[in-house]
């Protein structure tokens, strides 16, 4: 039986051949909940509950084709084959939007159709319904039914974040990229007097990647741009909530051995705010970013004062921050001479921090010490063009 084709369009937009399976995936999907009068009549308003339990089921399938050959055991293992494997950004994204245009397109129609033949049963006096088919409860709260498929959007999402994330953070031998040694010690001077600091080269790299990312996403979610910006959005919170929880950084920089200088607390002070400026650059402000970003200067303000290092002489004002980590977002887009992103060495000396964030979330429109810029930029990642992103350009200041 051939798909309707207001079901198969939507999908069509991810049906690239190297995609195909994916999308194939969705449209079985499709076919699963294609009901007839007499099964909604049957089952009534519970048929809602189960499709939502079937769509978190196929979201566990999708999740087994994003899982990497590196788990931890707090994963599902895959001793069962799966039937594919979404291992390029473009696949990736294709499977992440069939998946996200099920949930918030097609699957509503389905809804739709459920609830007018409901309805029209109701107004004829039951019918058959009434008459013949055992009574069942169809008081299902269409807002329930929603969360529960949000819950298992969200569920994906996170996955795919997560994974993506630490395959950035994390080389190919386990080594961590993203390594508090970055914030010690250090052979530069201040970064007020450097005539042209910039953010530390795993920050640098984090800003290629999203930019490569959000370019691949532009083809594959063509039209989509509320994808693309939850994406982003989330996986920029994933990098701050993992540095926000890495037990092994911070002991590392909280220890009574580490050679801590007012230039560490100066460059991780200046990640934070050029990680919040991405965002906004890229045009999804998170207030979430903003507070993790602000709870981790916190942070590291306490501990580099508990060294001696008082923050109110060794920094400069938020201002200095905001606009340098603006300057910064232009010349790498401009591009330069760096090592590229496989390249990242843990030894950078860009050793930096910055003043104590307020702990209260910080609206777009405050202008309080410590927030992230508040002007809005009409460019972002996904407007850039292809072949400027193909190679993320990182650059040590010191070099």
């Amino acid at each position: 039986m051939p798909l309707s084709p207001r079901f198969a369009s939507p999908l069509s937009t991810f049906a690239t051949s190297s995609d195909r399976m994916l999308v194939d995936c969705g449209m079985r999907f499709i076919f699963v909940v294609k009901l007839t009068r007499l099964v909604i009549l049957h089952f009534g308003g519970n048929i809602l509950t189960r499709i939502a339990q079937l769509f978190d089921k196929y979201v566990e399938v999708l999740i087994k084709a994003l899982t990497g050959p590196t788990e931890d055991d707090n994963l599902t293992e895959l001793k069962e084959p799966v039937p594919f494997k979404a291992e390029t950004d473009s696949q990736q994204l294709a499977l992440l939007g069939t998946a996200f245009t099920i949930a918030e397109e097609l699957l509503p129609m389905v809804v739709s159709r459920i609830w007018n033949v409901l309805n029209e049963s109701k107004e004829a006096g039951g019918g058959l319904a009434e008459n013949v088919l055992p009574p069942v409860n169809s008081t299902v709260d269409p807002k329930d039914w929603r969360r529960q498929l949000q819950h298992s959007l969200d569920k994906l999402r996170d996955h795919f974040c997560r994974q993506y994330v630490l395959s950035f953070i994390y080389s190919r031998d386990g080594e961590t990229r993203l390594d508090a040694q970055i914030y010690l010690g250090g052979k530069g001077q201040d970064l007020i007097w450097d005539s042209d600091p910039l953010p530390s080269l795993p920050f640098q790299a984090l800003f290629g990647k999203l930019q490569q990312l959000a370019a691949v996403a532009g083809d594959v979610l063509l039209g989509r741009e509320k994808i693309q910006k939850v994406l982003l959005a989330r996986l920029t919170e994933t990098v701050v909530m993992w540095l926000s929880d890495e037990q092994e950084f911070w002991c590392v920089l909280e220890h009574d051995s580490a050679s801590l200088r007012p230039v560490g607390l100066q460059q991780l002070v200046l990640d934070m705010h050029f990680t919040v400026e991405i965002a906004r650059f890229a045009g999804y402000p998170s207030r979430h970013v903003h507070k993790i970003s602000s709870d981790i200067i916190a942070r590291a303000v306490k501990a580099f004062s508990a060294r001696g290092i008082d923050p109110q002489s060794s920094l400069p004002e938020d201002e200095w921050f905001v606009e340098t980590a603006k300057g910064a977002i232009n010349k790498l887009l401009m591009g330069g001479s760096g090592s590229d992103t496989s390249e990242i060495e843990d030894d950078d000396d860009d050793d930096d921090e910055h003043i104590i964030m307020d702990d209260e979330v910080i609206s777009d429109s405050d202008d309080s010490p410590s927030s992230l810029s508040t002007v809005d930029t009409e460019e972002s990642f996904a407007s850039a063009r292809m072949e400027e992103l193909e190679s993320p350009v990182l650059t040590d200041s010191e070099n």
